[in-house]
């Protein structure tokens, strides 16, 4: 996992080669003005989520994880926060991977919970389970997914 700001994102540039085009659209699109929706920049291999939606308390979240995509999340309208916990500690599935989803969900606890603010990104990889959309009320967000 990576948190850092939308304005450091050249450290970060040589992780994928679609990183840079990825950190190039979020930083040149007002995700404030834009529809909800997803747009394709790569067909599969890159494309952008922009959604409204409603946070969850710490204990009603769950655990994810991904194998195919690599997940950069970045809160647009107010701070979100997240919990995480090392794949490897997951335990207590909810239900056998989706494949056709790429998710799986957990009971699990996060080992940690973090804020981040409009303007900062997460960078999420398949050995990250993360808990995203906690908080109050209604978040903009913006989820790439990334082809590993």
């Amino acid at each position: 996992m990576i948190i850092d700001s939308l304005k450091n994102t050249k450290p970060y540039e040589h992780i994928h080669p679609l990183f840079k085009k990825a950190f190039e659209y979020l930083k040149s699109v007002d995700f404030a003005k834009t529809p909800t929706g997803k747009v394709k920049l790569e067909g599969d291999k890159l494309y952008v989520i922009v959604s409204d939606s409603e946070l969850k308390t710490k204990e009603e979240a769950k655990l994810e994880v991904h194998n195919e995509y690599i997940d950069i999340q970045l809160p647009i309208s107010k701070c979100e926060t997240f919990g995480w916990t090392c794949r490897a500690n997951l335990k207590d599935e909810i239900e056998p991977f989706n494949k056709d989803k790429d998710i799986q969900f957990f009971n699990d606890k996060p080992d940690t919970h973090f804020t981040v603010e409009p303007g900062n990104f997460l960078i999420f990889f398949s050995g990250d389970g993360h808990a995203p959309c906690i908080g109050e009320g209604i978040i903009r967000k913006v989820v790439v997914k990334i082809k590993l």
